[in-house]
């Protein structure tokens, strides 16, 4: 009889679908052990969001995460989730960086390698496989499962044929947006099994209902390994319940052998994590939607786009970005959405909507995108958006990171001179996310207070009038905010100006971080000239001047954070 294996997402990919990424470090560590006694073939901990979240919203070094982890579990290998050249970044980084950051993350604990493509390219793999094989990981090559006029069970069978070639260990179906059928998985497995000898692993969401009878449908087609979610953290955007599949499955010729008394204990601790974190469930990622089998968001996208459409306090265009969704894949042609494919389509989805028109605002990503700085969309893109956004410019038909130059070195030495480097970590960090790692690594970050009202920056000493508030009534919260009716100017703290408009004022399109400052006080510049970067919703976007004119006033300095509507600078 053959013993269907199980992958546990707690840590990683339910956390990241349900909870936007949040659970810190300390609440893990205490049922890791329990955890690595149930017998789980890997335990996924690391790697996806939680690199880029623990720094900017919790406060917490991956790294020391990753390690705590190890300590404490020593059977079960630790699985991470990779995006191929883009790490667990939103673009691609130098092949130095590549093999540095592998290195490390087998070093520090990491046993099993997810490695993926957002668009299925397979060039944008290679490095981090041969590096990972070299480690002696188990590499796990990722099918980045999707539905689409030029999607074929053909072509992920060619996939997967290559990845064997690479010489990975297994193949993982990753079925982001829980698309997949109990036939289409049928098939896929069965032809997989039949064309390699690689393990196959199916990973779904339960978004659109179907995982559970996908997972069925696999093990009769012969699948070795399913991902599942602790009971807590399973269903909706989250992966199907660790104990209902073993339960299902019990008896039968895909018995898993795994214990539900065992499993049950591991299911009370997550409970109470369950209930720690109430705040940051949202009703949207935690019930089933079938609408996803129009707009394929995958699990983690979906939490994450009400997040971001919260920031930019416009959750109530949250159906017509939805709607927007799978026109701007189709002139993308159809990339499967997940990161960093699901940020750049879902975002330009919601700069589409609140831009008032289309393609008016697009973030510096979309255009790397069409200039095929990400690898070879599955279809060729809509040549007049293309045109568009990159004029007459001819995309590129090679590894896009064969156009990079070594950059560890750089940073290393830029991180030195800055006085935050303890460790070589450090330097990986730091070339991932420049602007906020430097932040992080000088320890001027703060974790995220979650479950309280947001804080208001006030001047040392000076008492502070709280502008945000968090708002019980019939027991339902609102996020509520003052505005003033005037304008004051908050030269320490930034943005410079909020509330009435001011003549010659610039204003920010969106909610971010000002990343890059362009033009000083005095400039000239012209229409169109770009005077600042925003990241925005973990993509950068340019702010460019809307008349000719001189900079008098500049209200924002790099590193400020700014709302909709804030005005940065004066152009007269």
């Amino acid at each position: 009889m053959k013993v269907t294996k199980i992958t546990e997402t707690a840590l990683r990919d339910a956390h990241q679908s349900l909870l936007a990424t949040r659970m810190r470090t300390r609440d893990m560590v205490p049922i890791a052990e329990e955890i690595d006694k149930i017998g789980y073939f890997a335990i996924e901990a690391w790697g996806g969001a939680t690199f880029d979240t623990g720094i900017r919203f919790l406060n917490e070094d991956p790294w020391e995460r990753l390690r705590s982890l190890k300590e404490k579990i020593t059977k079960t290998p630790i699985q991470m989730l990779i995006r191929g050249q883009n790490l667990v970044g939103y673009k691609h980084y130098s092949d130095d960086i590549v093999e540095k950051f592998v290195e490390k993350s087998y070093e520090n604990g990491v046993d099993v390698f997810r490695v993926f493509d957002a668009l299925n390219d397979v060039r944008n793999m290679q490095k981090v496989i041969q590096v990972a094989k070299a480690q002696g990981a188990h590499v796990q090559g990722t099918i980045s499962y999707t539905t689409s006029p030029v999607h074929t069970t053909d072509d992920f069978v060619k996939l997967a044929k290559e990845f064997e070639s690479l010489e990975c260990d297994s193949v993982a179906i990753k079925d982001m947006a829980g698309l997949i059928s109990p036939k289409n998985v049928y098939e896929l497995v069965s032809r997989l099994k039949e064309e390699t000898d690689l393990l196959v692993n199916l990973h779904c969401h339960c978004t659109s209902g179907f995982a559970p009878i996908s997972y069925y449908a696999a093990c009769e087609a012969g699948a070795d390994i399913l991902d599942t979610a602790i009971s807590p953290l399973s269903w909706g955007t989250s992966q199907p319940p660790t104990e209902s599949i073993v339960a299902a499955l019990s008896g039968t010729e895909y018995d898993t052998k795994l214990d539900l008394k065992l499993l049950n204990h591991i299911k009370k601790y997550f409970e109470g994590i369950r209930e720690k974190y109430a705040s940051l469930l949202d009703p949207i990622a935690e019930k089933i939607d079938t609408d996803v089998l129009i707009y394929q968001l995958p699990g983690g996208m979906l939490s994450n786009l009400v997040s971001q459409l919260k920031e930019q306090n416009a959750l109530d265009r949250y159906q017509d970005v939805l709607e927007e969704m799978p026109r701007v894949r189709k002139d993308m042609g159809y990339p499967p959405l997940v990161t960093p494919t699901s940020q750049i389509v879902g975002i330009q989805a919601v700069m589409n909507v609140l831009g008032g028109k289309r393609y008016k605002l697009v973030s510096n990503e979309v255009k790397e995108y069409m200039k095929g700085n990400y690898g070879k969309p599955p279809a060729p893109v809509d040549p007049k958006i293309s045109k568009k956004i990159i004029g007459n410019e001819k995309p590129i038909t090679h590894r896009p990171a064969d156009d990079l130059k070594p950059q560890f070195e750089k940073y290393k030495k830029e991180g030195e001179k800055e006085g935050i480097i303890k460790k070589e970590e450090d330097i990986i960090t730091f070339a991932l996310y420049p602007p906020i790692a430097k932040k992080f690594l000088k320890g001027e970050l703060e974790e995220e207070e979650f479950l309280s009202p947001k804080k208001v920056a006030m001047d040392e000493g000076e008492a502070a009038i709280p502008t945000e508030y968090l708002v019980e009534v019939d027991g339902d919260e609102f996020d509520v905010r003052i505005m003033p009716t005037g304008f004051m100017k908050i030269d320490e703290v930034g943005p410079g100006i909020h509330g009435s408009p001011v003549e010659g004022g610039l204003t920010s399109t969106m909610q971010g971080l000002v990343l890059k400052l362009k033009v000083n006080i005095g400039d000239k510049i012209n229409k169109g000239d770009v005077v600042a970067v925003i990241e925005a919703m973990k993509m950068e976007n340019d702010i460019q001047a809307e008349k000719n004119g001189v900079v008098k006033e500049i209200f924002i300095v790099e590193g400020d954070t700014v709302s909709a509507g804030d005005t940065l600078m004066v152009v007269n």
